[in-house]
């Protein structure tokens, strides 16, 4: 990896049909696909909340999938907010 690659951080949620369509093991797969840690989960309110850090070009291609997500999801909305990389993760995994 370059050293000088920037790392970054990105708190997301996902609207529409997002529950339901395996969203969260799809996201998964492709952040570790991606060497992108976090992890990914359902809200109550319907919507999918994911938080990944990473370099900066691959954590985009995640959030650039998350637009579309699964064949049969139905992505209304993408909320991105940029947070300040903590490096706190070691893994991406699926939270409760």
């Amino acid at each position: 990896m370059n050293k000088d690659e920037k790392k970054v951080r990105a708190h997301l949620l996902i609207s529409g049909r997002v529950q339901g369509v395996a969203f969260r093991y799809y996201a998964q797969d492709i952040a570790q696909n991606l060497r992108v840690k976090g992890w990914v989960r359902n809200c109550w309110d319907g919507k999918v909340e994911i938080v990944a850090e990473g370099e900066e070009e691959k954590v985009n291609k995640l959030i650039s999938w998350c637009y579309q997500g699964p064949g049969s999801a139905i992505v209304e909305k993408v909320d991105i907010e940029w947070e300040k990389y903590r490096g706190e993760f070691n893994s991406f995994g699926i939270r409760g």
